[in-house]
């Protein structure tokens, strides 16, 4: 059953009145018209003051306001008299007007800069945006209108014309706004199609962007012609003109402010919960939160900070004590600010250096929040030497400059995966830089839903867990192996790439654009890159594009690449783009993510928390060469505000490759240029440049030693090794100490740029899905070898596999011509005890091929299977190869009770108690596998009877993916309906129990004695 107790956002807007506001004025009938709308009239009066121009249209009164050559403010008052209700809260001081000039052309007047040009036309007043060459940007398609308490420009919409922004859009935005329409306003409604930190600007393909100046909720729509709303009447919005969507955040966050810096550890993941007087989890004090942090020490896993009274009516207790356990465990201290920031300068000296605003405090409007953030980021520097790090859920514009959005309480499902994507890849499209979720939500979950998602906001600039709602906790640590394993290694891997991401954010406090992109940001000419085809995928910077898994699936579908030469990070095969990939093999362990040729991607390997780096830590790049290519890493101090006096560094690397095929390769480390605290004079580097093929020798000041294996090149100080079977070819490259002030260059003689010396060549793997093999028991692995441009010989195929298992290397006889396809069966054994779940396997194919010996690899999934049933089997005793359930887990001979396991009752349908069975709560999926050895099932079915009535579900048997039975549609008050449904053949049956009113509220199913009948 689900509590009451769980939508924290419906409490606080009963507790703020907002109900009522979001349903409108109580009075007001459905048949009453809407106000007429009044539109602006002829021109009655010019007259121009420096950079300010005013035009009167009776009592209506128009001003133009130019900040820069290609930003200006349009500010109009129905009755003559402008006024500015949020000041100076959102737009910052700018820097002296450009000189403008104006023109009278007769039906028009022209007020220009160097740049741009305002056409006013006369009758009636209507704006019109044209370039200095003429051509136009926007035009108004009327005049501007307002009715009693809302405002409304109409523009013209181009014929391919794609719009963007509007702040965090739950569900979309990193695609096209076109022909939709977007409200902008505090809804708190946290799950799709919710607008939490929603930003009254957008941007437009067209190369311009409109920032309405105000605090009041906007209507967006993008229609043909264009509408954008303000319940307010007046109207004041800024217009950028820039190059590009890049160059338009650009303005309209010099306007509004740039995004912060975090400090790194707020880079890392982060951990939320309430310790003293948890009501979901019992009497706790603060002081236990050092016992959670100890869990991430002794799983190895990077924690940055922790929330310890993230709950309502949380305290705490004993803070400097706390802040100073985190700290020893290289963490740092976060409070939640459920009551204010009265209390925040004592609470920083004492150790506090994270604050999380949320919206129980923030009241009614957006200038209280809006403040709160900026107050808390300030109140931590005030108090401390630490940078300001806040997050907030319900924000406006200006927020950017203070913390960090993130999207409220959700339930961990895989639709909240799904819609989650496009969500903060749309909001850098309004300056929003760290936009997050929670990982697995709040609510809910699951071990596969935690890791998924997990997966994918390891590329996301900021994100953190949060514990204490669902029915166990969610640190990364809880669900066993392998999700405990695959977790390490994804939050490990950010780890690694901070000085990556850290890079992105020093970039974007001087751009404005967040690391965290929508495809059409980089590739604006691209026709798919703003349509569905690329919503469930984004950019991590310009080099890496992440597609995440958001369906319980081992494959994901019809991942779009744009222009260029894209690399599987895992293994290593190129695509060249535009492409679409239709299959992609993503076992659990693997998000699907690629790399771009070029890249030079900088990292710290091997870490935990950036509190482990020393002064003779590595720094390592990996490097994908392809053309002339360069990169700039930026390095501070990490914590302190000390990098806005200018103490930072420095440190490009360029790349110099061929663009396809055989040629040297240079990878030149550039002098570090400036100073901070803690910088290191000299310091190793270690490289790995994906090549795909072996180079003659690697030179830095001289030849560098050649490896003969990895054992060697982990020993030595300096020198290479080439591994063949590492993502289709590797060099691997490590120097000893070397000065940051002074530059270096090492080179890679006759080798080639990413992909090999003829990367179409290059062999592809493959793997049927469903392959499934028995603990203990030889088996076989199928899997396709395909040529490439050439024919392949001396092929073979191994299978890297766990510890334990046994797989035996398959030879190809003959030759494979080129673009043909061999299947080859792998003979494999699982280990005795090998666990029933899904096991990822990677197929290696070693060959030869134009010239050279080369290899491939392919991650796949395996599942390994329990013994079938046999005999009269109760469905409550075998093993359950997978199951998800709509609330806590499903119950094994008891009914599904609260959230926790083994807390339900002896199952009752209608009066009659069963000793055997499974309790669920819709929506519940439970696969068994059978192996085709069953011929029928039979059971009981309804709603249990501790819900006394309520509650409305179906239920439904599948085999091998086709439905063979299904329920009518059950109440609490149904009678029971008897299931017999033959099963000959079936390998794996589902059983499932659907929600048909969209409540789920009392959707308890019984599957009461529930036996299989097999041989």
């Amino acid at each position: 059953m689900q509590s009451t107790t769980r939508i924290r956002a419906a409490a606080v807007a009963v507790a703020l009145g907002l109900f009522a506001a979001l349903a409108g004025p109580g009075n007001a009938r459905a048949e009453d018209a809407p106000p007429e709308a009044t539109t602006v009239g002829d021109v009655t009066g010019f007259r121009a003051e420096g950079p300010v121009y005013r035009l009167s249209a009776g009592p209506a009164e128009a001003r133009v306001s130019f900040v820069s050559e290609e930003t200006f403010r349009i500010e109009l008052a129905p009755d003559g008299r402008f006024t500015d209700p949020t000041g100076d809260d959102i737009v910052l001081p700018q820097g002296k007007a450009p000189r403008t000039r104006w023109k009278d052309r007769g039906d028009r007047y022209e007020l220009s800069t160097d740049e741009v040009t305002l056409r006013a036309y006369k009758k009636p007043l209507r704006f019109a945006l044209h370039r200095a060459d003429g051509s136009r940007v926007w035009s108004e398609a009327k005049g501007l209108s307002w009715t009693g308490d809302t405002t409304v420009q109409t523009l013209a919409r181009g014929a391919g014309e794609q719009f963007y922004g509007a702040g965090m859009q739950n569900g979309r935005g990193n695609t096209s706004h076109r022909d939709k329409t977007v409200q902008v306003a505090v809804d708190y409604n946290w799950n799709d199609g919710g607008h939490p930190n929603s930003v009254p600007f957008y941007l437009s393909s067209a190369g311009y962007g409109v920032f309405r100046n105000t605090y009041a909720p906007g209507t967006y729509a993008f229609t043909d012609p264009v509408t954008t709303s303000a319940k307010e009447q007046r109207f004041d919005a800024y217009y950028f003109a820039g190059d590009g969507a890049k160059d338009v955040i650009g303005q309209y966050t010099d306007l509004t402010g740039k995004p912060f810096l975090p400090p790194v550890y707020g880079m890392e993941v982060g951990d939320a919960d309430c310790y003293l007087h948890n009501a979901n989890r019992g009497e706790r004090r603060t002081l236990d939160a050092l016992k959670v942090a100890d869990g991430y020490v002794e799983n190895d896993m990077p924690n940055g900070w922790m929330l310890v009274n993230d709950g309502y009516g949380c305290g705490y207790e004993d803070l400097e004590e706390t802040a100073q356990g985190l700290k020893d465990r290289k963490m740092e201290l976060g409070l939640w600010t459920e009551d204010g920031i009265e209390d925040l300068a004592a609470q920083v000296k004492a150790g506090q250096r994270v604050a999380k605003l949320d919206v129980a405090w923030v009241g009614e409007g957006y200038k209280f929040a809006l403040d709160g953030c900026k107050d808390a980021y300030k109140g931590i520097e005030d108090n401390s030497d630490a940078r300001g790090f806040t997050w907030a859920p319900e924000s406006w514009a200006g927020a950017q400059r203070c913390g960090v959005q993130w999207s409220g309480d959700q339930y961990g499902t895989w639709e909240y995966i799904r819609w989650q994507i496009p969500t903060y890849a749309g909001a850098t499209m309004s300056g929003l830089a760290y936009t997050t979720g929670d990982i697995d939500g709040i609510f809910g979950g699951s071990a596969k839903t935690y890791t998924r998602d997990l997966q994918w906001k390891m590329f996301l600039g900021t994100t953190m867990t949060m514990d204490g709602w669902a029915p166990m906790d969610k640190q990364p640590f809880r669900y066993g192996e392998p999700y405990t394993s695959i977790n390490r290694d994804y939050l490990k891997l950010k780890e690694s790439l901070l000085p990556y991401q850290y890079s992105y954010a020093h970039e974007a406090t001087k751009s404005g654009v967040g690391m965290v992109r929508p495809l059409v940001l980089e590739h604006p000419y691209d026709p798919k890159a703003s349509t569905e085809a690329a919503k469930y995928e984004f950019l991590s910077g310009e080099h890496f594009l992440v597609a995440p898994v958001y369906q319980d699936t081992t494959e994901r579908r019809d991942i779009y690449l744009p222009k260029g030469t894209w690399i599987d990070y895992w293994s290593g095969r190129t695509y060249e783009g535009p492409t679409t990939i239709g299959s992609y093999s993503a076992p659990l362990d693997t998000l699907p993510l690629f790399v771009k040729a070029g890249a030079a991607i900088p990292m710290w390997p091997g870490i935990r928390s950036y509190r482990d780096r020393t002064a003779s830590s590595p720094l390592a790049w990996d490097i994908y060469p392809q053309g002339n290519t360069s990169f700039t890493l930026y390095e501070d101090d990490g914590v302190t505000r000390q990098h806005r006096d200018g103490k930072y560094s420095t440190q490009r690397a360029d790349v110099r490759a061929p663009v396809r095929g055989a040629g040297d390769v240079k990878v030149t480390i550039n002098e570090s240029r400036g100073s901070f605290t803690g910088k290191q004079s000299k310091r190793p580097y270690e490289f790995t440049v994906h090549t795909g093929s072996e180079p003659r020798s690697v030179r830095l000041d001289r030849t560098l030693p050649r490896l003969t294996s990895e054992a060697a090149y982990k020993t030595a100080q300096q020198g290479w090794w080439y591994d063949r079977d590492d993502r289709g070819g590797v060099v691997h490259v490590k120097t000893a100490p070397l000065r940051t002030d002074k530059k270096f260059t090492v080179k890679l003689s006759g080798t080639s740029a990413v992909g090999g010396k003829k990367a179409s060549a290059a062999a592809v793997l493959s793997a049927p899905t469903g392959q499934e093999a028995a603990a203990g028991t030889p088996g076989q692995v199928q899997v396709d070898i395909t040529a490439g441009s050439a024919d392949l010989t001396d092929a073979s195929v191994t299978l890297q596999v766990p510890a334990g298992w046994k797989s035996t290397p398959a030879k190809v006889p003959g030759r494979i011509p080129a673009s043909a396809t061999r299947r080859v069966a792998v003979e494999v054994t699982p280990a005795k005890d090998a666990e029933v779940r899904e096991t990822r396997l990677t197929a290696l194919a070693r060959y030869r091929a134009a010239g050279d010996a080369r290899t491939t690899e392919q991650r796949l999934a395996l599942s390994v299977l329990p013994p079938p049933p046999t005999g009269q089997a109760w469905a409550s005793d075998l093993v359950w190869l997978s199951e998800t359930n709509g609330y806590g887990p499903a119950e094994r001979d008891r009914s599904n009770g609260e959230s926790g396991a083994a807390d339900g009752r002896t199952l009752t349908l209608a009066g009659t108690t069963y000793e055997k069975g499974i309790g669920t709560h819709a929506d519940s999926d439970i696969a068994i596998h059978l192996g085709g050895r069953c011929t029928a099932l039979t059971a009981d079915v309804g709603i249990d009877d501790e819900i006394n009535g309520y509650g409305e579900v179906a239920f439904s048997v599948e085999g091998d993916g086709k439905t063979l039975w299904t329920s009518p549609k059950l109440t609490g008050a149904s009678a029971t309906v008897p299931v017999d449904v033959k099963l000959d053949g079936v390998r794996q049956v589902r059983l499932k129990v659907t929600d048909t009113n969209g409540s789920k509220t009392g959707d308890h199913g019984d599957w009461a004695a529930a036996k299989f009948h097999c041989a």
